[in-house]
């Protein structure tokens, strides 16, 4: 079997991972969902889905192991995607929820959506994705610079670590890094999976590409 051509998708107690599943499925990964850092196989992609509170998701994390185990993963280089909260949680702290400590993988917070009245929060449905060449070309090829995707959120990454911002969005005055990137990791604030084709696009060359 080829490496890296089985994806490993954490069950973080929320959300919905069915949809998660079927699209990597449908990219022709052989997927499928864990629930303890000891499933993890060494040729995995390890995925990170993302909805509900990042309070509760870090509970669980740290106290299943899935904490270490995500940042032993990120160290060695191993292929990661985080989705939504799963994007957020590499971040060193969120306001949610009153605060809370997340993985510190890269510098940064997570801030509430205060914006003018006449935008709604969360910030849900399509919205634009400007993407920076250079940084993951690989991962891009076949999206349009003018393609949007699928957003459900009220947090925010302020990402202070440059280097890593592979997208971002505006939405009601605020631009936010919509997705990073950095050696086998990349996470989006978008849900690919409620993307359509260009969403698949995306699960489609990161699971070509993983090394």
């Amino acid at each position: 079997m080829e490496k890296y051509k089985d994806v490993a998708i954490i069950d973080y107690g929320m959300g919905n991972l069915r949809s998660v599943l079927r699209a990597w499925q449908a990219v022709g990964a052989q997927a499928r969902i864990i629930n303890a850092p000891g499933q993890i196989l060494p040729d995995d992609i390890l995925v990170f889905p993302g909805q509900g509170c990042i309070v509760d998701a870090m509970k669980l994390l740290n106290s299943t192991g899935f904490d270490s185990a995500i940042r032993d993963w990120l160290d060695a280089g191993k292929p990661f995607f985080g989705i939504c909260l799963g994007l957020q949680a590499l971040f060193e702290y969120s306001e949610e929820g009153g605060g809370v400590e997340c993985l510190g993988i890269l510098k940064g917070q997570v801030k509430k959506l205060r914006l003018a009245r006449e935008f709604k929060v969360p910030h849900m449905g399509w919205d634009n994705v400007e993407f920076r060449r250079g940084i993951a070309d690989s991962l891009l090829e076949g999206i349009p610079a003018d393609s949007q995707f699928y957003f459900v959120h009220s947090y925010y990454v302020d990402c202070r670590d440059e280097s890593a911002v592979l997208g971002t969005t505006e939405y009601g005055g605020t631009t936010f890094a919509s997705a990073v990137a950095r050696g086998g990791m990349v996470a989006t604030q978008f849900h690919p999976e409620k993307s359509q084709i260009k969403g698949l696009t995306i699960y489609k060359n990161f699971l070509r590409n993983a090394k």
